[in-house]
């Protein structure tokens, strides 16, 4: 079987954590880490990721949305602004 060597680093206390978990496996790190990630997912855990596709994405859109109403909501509330403010420029001038 022919290897290559993969160097990580990391903070100490996530060092610890696997030197941890591969003690109560009674595993070297190496093997912790290899066996952990060449698990296939189990249905739950594919259907939970497709959801959390679906979910970014739709709060994406959600956001976008929100932004371009706001800035309507911006324009419009200062085109009543100036509304009202000419209205209440006109009203002055008739009275002078």
């Amino acid at each position: 079987m022919k290897t290559d060597r993969v160097t990580i680093l990391t903070t100490k206390e996530f060092k610890r954590f696997l030197g941890e978990e591969a003690k109560r496996e009674g595993v070297s790190v190496a093997e912790l880490i290899r066996s952990r990630c060449a698990q296939k997912p189990t249905p739950d855990e594919a259907l939970l990721a497709e959801l959390t596709v679906k979910l970014r994405r739709s709060l994406r859109e959600a956001k976008t949305s929100l932004r371009v109403g706001l800035k309507e909501a911006r324009a419009t509330t200062a085109l009543l602004r100036s509304n009202r403010e000419n209205t209440r420029s006109a009203a002055t001038e008739k009275r002078s």
